[in-house]
């Protein structure tokens, strides 16, 4: 007998059952083209039913850290598929939980013991928000609003879109939102009093600030906007001498991308809260945590069970995705990943080195690396923006060279798995020279 998805997954009945039935995510549906079919990936390699390949330049949204179907992962999830896949966690534990968890812990900001599982970087936010929220409450203190910074982006569950930039993306949900208080970002290069003189003006206008919730190092939707850590350091000690609790969005940043295992310690001062997601099981499955400092946990401590954190999801700590997130840890802590991140690093920074002395940089207004993220912000009448016309066109101009880059408005960016071929590397590079050239002759 035909296997089911074999017959629904035909290419000649793709494209039409998608353009039906299928509602894509962040994706104008009139006048948007087919959706490429993906019948089957490998390393950097996607590979498409028509018969062509892509070399996959943003690890599939930020969340494939060793490239698609690492051997030792998946031999991980097979044999744990045979053992346990699922049990609920309220009141239960299991190995595989026990076992990331012994792993993850030693590896997180100092402080950070106890893990909250849930599903995805949004939820890990909520998570986080909710905690900072019913901590204050659990003291007789009720505080309930947060410091963020301008452009942040943190999830699209309605806290975490709550705590991000207000923009078209939540336009339509803002009058549900609760109260926040923005303060610029300490960019690279910026004059970092004035997001200092502004966290100031909040504490002392506003006693009731629960937490302040940032991206360290990089703030990914914003565009690739890169922080100066001496900058953020000083913002995370002001909150910290106000006693506000302080919250580490690590879910695009952690596990390496920024060249340490985590952004924040790039910083002195550490977070109470950190939330983890995308890389955390190398884009096997949907797992998230969310780790808080023990006098955080304490705060939850009772005789009652209505001071207790009750929240939760059907597959919190799933054991198949415990066990993937353990499997790619032992990758990650390899000699060879390290090597390769910093491979990644060096060749990030030669190509921005010669963009930034050929012809076409000049159409370029900045060209900036961190770890292994790169980021080439071009110039355009319109503005830097999400929405600028700019980047569909290069999404489509760097699908048809072989590469999948999805551009962040007039910001194109590399945030490659992490066994990318310096060739691989390279003509990802190399598309974005030939784009310039090409649209600004």
């Amino acid at each position: 007998m035909q296997r089911y998805y074999e017959k629904v997954c035909a290419y000649m009945d793709y494209a039409h059952w998608d353009k039906s039935h299928i509602w894509h995510p962040f994706t104008q549906h009139q006048g948007a083209r087919p959706a490429p079919l993906v019948t089957r990936a490998q390393g950097a390699t996607l590979f498409l039913a028509d018969g062509r390949t892509l070399i996959d330049g943003i690890s599939s949204w930020w969340v494939n850290l060793h490239g698609h179907c690492h051997p030792y992962i998946v031999e991980a999830l097979a044999a744990q598929a045979h053992k346990l896949e699922q049990v609920i966690f309220a009141d239960f534990t299991h190995e595989e939980a026990l076992g990331f968890t012994q792993a993850l812990v030693p590896l997180l900001p100092p402080g950070l013991s106890r893990v909250f599982f849930s599903d995805n970087g949004s939820t890990a936010v909520e998570v986080a928000l909710k905690m900072a929220i019913q901590y204050w409450y659990n003291l007789g203190t009720p505080k309930r609003k947060f410091v963020v910074l301008r452009g942040g982006y943190h999830g699209d569950t309605f806290g975490a879109m709550a705590v991000s930039a207000r923009s078209p993306f939540s336009a339509a949900f803002a009058p549900l939102f609760f109260e926040v208080l923005a303060i610029d970002p300490p960019l690279r290069n910026a004059d970092h009093r004035l997001a200092l003189a502004q966290l100031d003006e909040h504490l002392n206008q506003h006693d009731d600030i629960a937490g302040f919730i940032y991206e360290p190092l990089v703030q990914g939707t914003a565009g690739m906007m890169m922080q100066d850590p001496h900058g953020l350091d000083l913002l995370l000690t002001r909150a910290r001498q106000a006693g506000i609790l302080c919250i580490a969005d690590e879910v695009m940043t952690g596990f390496g991308r920024t060249g340490a295992l985590f952004a924040s310690s790039a910083m002195e001062e550490q977070p109470d809260i950190i939330c983890l997601g995308k890389g955390l099981t190398a884009g096997m499955l949907p797992l998230s945590v969310t780790a808080a400092r023990e006098f955080v946990f304490a705060a939850f401590l009772g005789a009652s069970k209505e001071r207790a954190f009750l929240h939760g999801h059907s597959f919190t700590a799933n054991s198949l995705g415990c066990r993937v997130a353990l499997a790619s840890l032992e990758l990650l802590l390899a000699e060879s990943c390290r090597l390769a991140r910093r491979s990644i690093e060096a060749a990030h920074q030669q190509f921005r080195a010669e963009l930034l002395a050929s012809p076409e940089g000049e159409f370029c207004s900045d060209v900036r690396v961190q770890g292994t993220i790169l980021a080439v912000e071009i110039r355009t009448p319109e503005g830097t923006g999400y929405f600028n016309g700019l980047g569909e066109t290069m999404a489509e101009f760097f699908v048809d060279g072989g590469v999948l880059l999805r551009p962040l408005g007039n910001i194109v960016y590399i945030l490659p798995p992490y066994c990318i071929t310096a060739a691989e590397l390279g003509k990802a590079h190399g598309l974005i020279r030939q784009f310039l050239r090409g649209y600004f002759p």
